[in-house]
């Protein structure tokens, strides 16, 4: 498997290009305002007067409605919602594409599973960072980048690749690592490790680790900070050299621990539903669960929100957190902005 950077790529391409970026949340604000900065022609193209609208013009960015930042586009990103792109897509931008542009997307997921089919004289690309949109962005800001993910499933001009990886470039993606893949890869791979590890696999841990303290008797303060507040610190060692950093970094009594006691904790039964989970994502089955549950309107996940915003672990982590000052002077989503 290849890694590109910066010198692989045709960095000035993109800069010949009007992009329009239509969303404007965690990954849309990213990816526009590190092209602006990068000196590509961006807009935004959002509903008239929507939640994000302010924000954009706030930014600095040029702002359109979507059907309108879409007819001059060369690039057309898609950076909104999953579960909204198809719906918009096919109302707004499918008849108002120009012949010959690009179609983005920052996730596989719509492509792979047939939620949008693309017109035939498009080029269909993916530029995928492997960071939440607020990293995107901060890593941008500091001078650095994350690593992208890159495909193409349909190359009508003969130039999609060319215009991914300078794309990819221009919103950080070279300075870090650039791999190519496809799109099934992208969208599996990323489906399983949020489901698995990432959020579905670490809440859980935090979650269990918590209650399992509680109900034995413990400060919930105590509990906190063991169980949820110190896994930045752990998982910073880990981005920063990998697990044995981390176990160089920590204590013998700590790293003998890990080893003990983590197999009984995540064993073969944790093993064995990831790979029913990436078993149902594979097929399919997740996401005509997911397609089905925002149908509906999302009843599912708007109970979920609440009942995690209920629950003890978050009420003793704002005031702990509203203890140390410095977090939130240093937070990388600000609701207001982004």
């Amino acid at each position: 498997m290849n890694v590109l950077y910066d010198r692989d790529a045709k960095e000035g391409l993109i800069k010949e290009k009007k992009v329009a970026i239509i969303g404007y949340g965690s990954q849309g604000h990213a990816h526009a305002l590190n092209l602006s900065e990068s000196g590509v022609n961006v807009c935004v193209g959002l509903r008239k007067n929507g939640a994000s609208w302010a924000k954009a013009e706030k930014a600095g960015m040029v702002v359109k409605e979507v059907h309108e930042a879409v007819r001059d586009a060369d690039i057309v990103m898609l950076l909104m919602p999953d579960e909204t792109i198809s719906a918009v897509y096919a109302k707004y931008i499918e008849s108002e594409m120009k012949e010959g542009s690009c179609l983005g997307f920052a996730h596989g997921f719509n492509i792979h599973y047939g939620q949008v089919i693309p017109r035939k004289d498009l080029d269909v690309m993916m530029v995928a960072p492997k960071a939440p949109g607020h990293t995107v962005r901060s890593t941008y800001r500091a001078g650095g980048g994350v690593p992208c993910l890159t495909a193409v499933s349909q190359d009508a001009s003969g130039t999609a690749r060319d215009v991914a990886l300078s794309y990819a470039c221009a919103i950080g993606g070279g300075k870090a690592g650039i791999i190519e893949t496809t799109f099934r890869d992208e969208t599996e791979t990323d489906l399983f490790g949020e489901q698995a590890v990432l959020c579905g696999g670490v809440v859980e841990l935090i979650k269990a680790g918590y209650e399992t303290l509680i109900d034995a008797g413990y400060a919930p303060e105590m509990a906190y900070f063991e169980c949820l507040h110190e896994i930045k610190l752990i998982v910073d060692l880990i981005y920063e050299g990998g697990i044995a950093n981390m176990n160089y970094s920590i204590s013998n009594n700590a790293e003998f621990g890990e080893y003990v006691t983590g197999p009984k904790v995540i064993n073969i039964e944790s093993k064995i539903a990831m790979q029913e989970a990436l078993e149902k994502i594979q097929s399919g089955e997740y996401a005509k669960q997911f397609i089905l549950e925002n149908q509906a309107g999302a009843p599912t996940m708007i109970s979920k929100r609440r009942q995690m915003a209920e629950h003890p672990i978050e009420q003793i982590g704002a005031k702990l957190r509203s203890m140390m000052p410095w977090i939130a002077a240093n937070r990388l989503v600000d609701q207001e902005k982004n």
